[in-house]
């Protein structure tokens, strides 16, 4: 007898997030069905009527905050980059190519280790390629794609689709139509998932 079938959980993150991060180290093991989606923050936060963390009164808390997790998680000490937040659309289109080509997951790893790992800016072409020559994507094909329409169209597109679907925030986690908003909340998505499969 087969099984009822779930949609995959779809991962939304945003490379200059820490807290993506966070999650995007661990949602290999806790829920590796996922599929992984970037997008660009700033266009989720203004679609929102918000901004980032990390231009607000609550910088020094959530600095704080991650650096504690990163720890628990074994993770290292975090070496911000400077300035952060800085602009993500150059990662993310990056990323956007990365996927295209069946790369994201190790590319969008690469990259956000490079940031919060060894402080690298993720707006400066450098660290993305960089991060490509780690993960064997050549560096040259993926500078070209980052000026490229439909990438950029692409990264648009998913984005957008994100709003739509209620993501305010990153890292979310959709799992049949529900939102996981945050790293801590991979578990529960997880467990969402499996209820979905057993129906």
């Amino acid at each position: 007898m087969i099984g009822p079938v779930a949609d995959a959980p779809r991962f939304y993150f945003a490379a200059m997030s820490p807290y993506s991060w966070l999650a995007a180290e661990r949602i290999g093991t806790v829920l590796p069905q996922a599929t992984w989606v970037p997008v660009t923050a700033a266009f989720v936060f203004k679609a929102n009527g918000r901004t980032s963390w990390g231009l607000t009164e609550q910088r020094e808390r959530g600095i704080a905050e991650s650096e504690q997790r990163a720890r628990a998680y074994g993770l290292g000490p975090i070496h911000w980059p400077d300035p952060w937040p800085a602009s993500d659309i150059p990662v993310a289109r990056a990323m956007t190519f990365a996927a295209s080509i069946d790369r994201l997951a190790p590319y969008a790893l690469g990259c956000m280790r490079l940031a919060f790992l060894e402080g690298r800016g993720l707006e400066q072409t450098e660290t993305l390629r960089d991060a490509a020559d780690r993960c064997g994507i050549d560096a040259d094909e993926l500078t070209a794609a980052l000026a490229r329409d439909e990438i950029k169209q692409a990264l648009r597109d998913e984005t957008d689709a994100a709003v739509a679907l209620g993501v305010f925030g990153v890292p979310t986690v959709i799992v049949e139509g529900e939102l996981f908003w945050g790293d801590d909340r991979l578990q529960d998505a997880a467990v969402a998932h499996r209820r979905a499969l057993s129906g």
